[in-house]
């Protein structure tokens, strides 16, 4: 009886012993598994770009942007001298017209003649405004041409896994100063950047 008892004993302590084995096993494992989670993760290297400062500080886009405001106070200044210009036709055609200076066919074509320029105004306004409009969007097409080509290239070396924009609160609401590489940005692109300027 002793004998069966003791090889119960034995056989069950084998079984807790093997079961508690095996949960070791289960748990070293999911720790391991955790650890190489927590590894990879703790591997990506990434930073953040100040694109407000970047925007501010790149050569390139500061004489992008000085040559843009020229060109829409020069479109501005010519529409407005054609605006005077036509404002003060019609205020002589009033004043000719209401002292009798026309007769009906030459104020009928003076009238039309003034209404066909200021349609041409308009057309005018529309066609330098799409102009504008045009030549912006391929400014912003080389800006951003100009900046992923300079990433690429700096990239090879630094490794980055991300880089990430921040525009305001837009994407990144906190990020630590240690990761922001705005400025070392800048700098390579502006000592690669050869001005228009001369």
């Amino acid at each position: 009886m002793n004998l069966i008892l003791n090889g119960c004993l034995v056989l069950g302590l084998g079984l807790m012993f093997a079961q508690c084995n095996g949960n070791k096993e289960n748990t070293a494992s999911t720790v391991a598994s955790q650890a190489q989670s927590v590894q990879e993760t703790g591997g990506l290297k990434i930073a953040y770009v100040e694109v407000d400062s970047l925007i501010a500080k790149y050569q390139f886009c500061i004489e992008m942007n000085e040559e843009m405001v020229k060109k829409e106070e020069n479109v501005r200044a010519t529409l407005n001298d054609k605006g005077k210009q036509l404002e003060n036709e019609q205020k002589e055609f009033q004043y000719k017209y209401e002292n009798n200076a026309f007769t009906q066919n030459r104020a009928q074509e003076e009238y039309n003649r003034l209404m066909k320029k200021a349609q041409d105004l308009e057309v005018l306004k529309t066609r330098l405004a799409e102009e504008l409009a045009t030549e912006n969007a391929k400014n912003n097409l080389q800006l951003r041409d100009s900046i992923d080509h300079f990433l690429k290239e700096y990239n090879k070396e630094k490794q980055y896994s991300f880089i990430i924009s921040n525009a305001g609160y837009d994407n990144l609401l906190y990020a630590d100063p240690a990761y922001n590489i705005t400025q070392e940005i800048v700098d390579g692109l502006n000592k690669r950047y050869v001005s228009k300027k001369k």
